[in-house]
């Protein structure tokens, strides 16, 4: 028998599941695939059986064109003198005129559909990642990707044909210089300027090889053994700079690939947490966003850039090349993964800043001219800048965003080794490089600010006042590192960023909640919602300060009034987070249910532009990106659970007609494993596992309770907040009394 095996853990369910009568006729609609390294997209074209296969390294990281000729004093110098133009040809024009560089795509599969039937059913086990495609005649095509290993499986039952693999190269190299295009339609893949791969072909195999930019190539390796009964079982690889290998398949075993510790990981991963909401549509788009997230992070591969392992297969550079935005995408991407108990995860993309974080350091000091850290906002899978619209491609802050993912996967998980030797000097170098860019002035600034991407490449989108955008993560990076000063017990230094942080000016608020800048205010509707990062993702702003919450609410009464008509299918997801900040579910919800609805592939994948017609939003195009639909899924956990405010809340932002809700283990800061039951609209119940110990704050969601695993002499509740001490491994639940 071939991938059989009972998934007991499983949270998802049948109904979340892809499920279709045909294949798909497009690569983003495809079954997507993936363990982290791998990827697969399984569609239909030119009535083949497809399969679109992918590397998450595999990228031409060529360096951009005349990009270190920029200094940004003389972006400062030319913006005075209303001499952008000058600065666009060398930090923007590159982007969109160079093809690399640029991620690449790997190859793919292709199986005659003429030869093997008509199709009748398409499905995806989201519980284990096992694609079968079905057919009138009784034949299936089994197909996962192995969770732990790089390499992916395909199989034949009932199969009558030989049928031999067909291998498609990309069109590297066709004799044609290729097309143009801008970076959201991609240039052709010609124009990369690749020498022509090689493909061998033997009985049972095919290998290619494919040279790409100076030095350097990748290879695929298709194996396959034919079984008694009818049966094919397939392997594939993509390797990159290295020779492709794979392990022999043992044909006297009853299931030879591996299948078993496939499925403990999916297991594993999946018993971590769940929710239960509800509404369909969203409990279903939530389920299909983390499988994907448990397709496309893991704590040893390069981080979850615009598309990760599902590139572009269509003959052109993947949209915006595929890169690292660090403007929102990487950022949003790895939202779910802390609250979601997934902090194996969320740990490659910390461990991948770090690891590029000395060639970031050169960049720092080659642009900024100072010592510190900062990171491109557009960078390589190498931490190399590409350029763009370098007002948010090369801005001042950026670092101080990518600065909480360390602080977060800290807090998250009270790892005190994490945070001795990657947290805190990572913090530190981030505030030491904001520190020195902004001390030059009587009062601390900086030179110039902006917010992404407002007024897009203009030099209207330059400021020389703060943007609340910088100012929010200059503000909340000093006080990151004050926190971690305390941690680590170095009170002198503590007292100094405490200072620093205590100097800095107060956020900028009109009628209409918080402005771009001062005197500027939201004046237009924007994709972004950076301008209200003071609320989330930092938590600086909170409706419990009456101040705070009439500036939440301006805020979110000037977008309302703005409309949503130039938003694109994040601006939802995003916003559904903020909404839950401000602790309303319904708007909440609405969004979510919007961007499920209408921004999304019948795939899941989300597409940016509105698929009905522009029902919500002007853009109707459809580059895939995912950061979207981690954003959607953070958004459902930001309704259950929120933690940000020094206690824990559950049920923070539920709509009134949900009336039935629960979780299980969802992750709160202090590195607390929370669970949570409400039925006919009454919390019943409120479980914590104290995974490191310390003091727990939670705001309990009922007068009286009954308590368990601690005893009540050690409760002390103050203005409804619950305090107590727990031991490692603690286990505290309590209960509604109905008093």
């Amino acid at each position: 028998m071939l991938f059989v095996s009972v998934n007991i853990f499983a949270q998802p369910k049948p109904k979340h599941d892809l499920a279709f009568d045909t294949l798909a006729k497009r690569w983003d609609e495809g079954i997507p695939l993936g363990n982290g390294w791998l990827g697969a997209l399984i569609w239909e074209k030119d009535n083949k059986l497809r399969m679109s296969l992918d590397r998450v390294d595999l990228w031409d990281d060529r360096p951009m064109p005349e990009i270190d000729k920029l200094k940004f004093k003389w972006v400062v110098e030319k913006v005075k003198k209303d001499q952008y133009d000058s600065v666009q040809k060398i930090g923007d024009e590159p982007y969109e005129k160079y093809p690399a560089p640029t991620k690449i795509p790997g190859a793919a599969l292709e199986f005659d559909l003429n030869k093997i039937g008509k199709v009748k059913k398409v499905s995806l086990d989201i519980s284990n990642g096992l694609s079968v495609v079905e057919f009138e005649n009784g034949v299936k095509f089994n197909n996962y990707i192995h969770a732990t290993r790089q390499v992916g499986y395909f199989g034949f039952e009932n199969i009558n044909e030989d049928i031999i693999p067909e291998l498609i190269i990309p069109n590297y190299n066709t004799g044609n210089s290729g097309k143009t295009g801008n970076s959201v339609s991609g240039q052709s893949l010609e124009r990369l300027g690749y020498q022509k791969g090689t493909l061998k072909k033997g009985f049972d195999y095919i290998l290619y090889h494919q040279p790409t930019w100076k030095n350097n190539y990748y290879q695929v390796l298709v194996k396959w053994y034919r079984f008694p009964g009818k049966k094919i079982i397939g392997e594939w690889t993509i390797t990159n700079n290295q020779p492709a290998s794979l392990p022999a398949i043992n044909v006297l075993v009853k299931e030879p690939t591996g299948w078993p510790s496939h499925i403990n990981w999916w297991n594993d991963y999946w018993k971590r947490s769940s929710v239960s909401i509800p509404d369909s549509i969203l409990e279903r788009q939530y389920y299909l966003d983390m499988y994907k997230f448990g397709c496309v992070a893991r704590s040893n591969t390069p981080p979850i850039s615009l598309q990760a392992i599902w590139t572009a297969d269509d003959g052109r550079l993947p949209p915006w090349k595929g890169d690292l935005h660090h403007d929102l995408n990487t950022e949003l991407s790895y939202w779910p993964g802390y609250s979601g108990n997934h902090l194996d995860l969320t740990e490659g993309f910390t461990n991948w800043l770090w690891k590029v974080k000395e060639e970031n350091k050169r960049w720092t000091k080659q642009y900024f001219e100072v010592d510190g850290l900062n990171v491109p906002g557009v960078s390589t899978i190498s931490g190399k800048p590409m350029g763009g619209w370098i007002q948010y491609a090369m801005s001042p802050t950026t670092s101080a965003w990518l600065a909480q993912h360390f602080y977060w996967q800290w807090i998250y998980s009270m790892n005190k080794n994490f945070l001795g030797k990657k947290a805190f000097p990572y913090i530190n170098d981030v505030c030491k490089f904001l520190d020195n860019l902004t001390s030059d002035s009587a009062t601390r600034k900086l030179p110039l600010s902006s917010t992404p991407e407002y007024n897009n490449n203009s030099i209207k989108a330059w400021f020389f006042n703060w943007t609340n955008y910088d100012l929010a993560l200059v503000k909340n990076a000093f006080e990151m590192l004050w926190a971690v000063n305390l941690d680590l017990k170095k009170e002198g230094e503590a007292k100094y960023w405490l200072l620093q942080w205590s100097a800095m000016p107060q956020f900028n608020s009109s009628e209409t909640g918080l402005t771009i800048s001062i005197n500027q205010n939201l004046e237009y509707s924007h994709r972004h919602q950076n301008h209200l990062h003071a609320i989330h993702p930092l938590g600086l702003l909170n409706m419990e300060d009456s101040t705070e919450k009439m500036i939440i609410e301006n805020s979110l009464r000037q977008i309302e009034k703005l409309g949503t008509r130039k938003w694109v299918g994040y601006s939802f997801a995003w916003i559904a987070s903020i909404y839950a900040k401000a602790q309303n579910g319904d708007s909440a919800a609405a969004n979510l249910k919007k961007f499920a609805t209408n921004f999304v592939s019948s795939n899941s994948f989300h597409l940016n532009g509105d698929q009905k017609a522009g029902q919500h939003s002007d853009f109707t195009y459809r580059p895939f990106t995912l950061e979207g639909n981690f954003a959607f899924a953070q958004g459902i956990h930001e309704m259950l659970l929120q933690s940000h405010k020094n206690f824990i809340e559950v049920f923070p932002a539920i709509p009134k007609d949900w009336k039935n809700v629960s979780f299980k283990t969802l992750r709160a800061e202090g590195a607390f494993l929370i669970s949570a039951k409400k039925e006919n609209a009454v919390v019943l119940e409120v479980k914590i596992k104290a995974e490191a110990g310390g003091v727990l704050r939670i705001k309990l969601p009922f007068k009286t309770w009954i308590n368990t695993g601690i005893d009540r002499s050690e409760i002390k509740v103050v203005n409804g907040i619950a305090e107590m001490k727990t031991k490692k491994g603690q286990m505290i639940t309590f209960k509604n009394a109905f008093e």
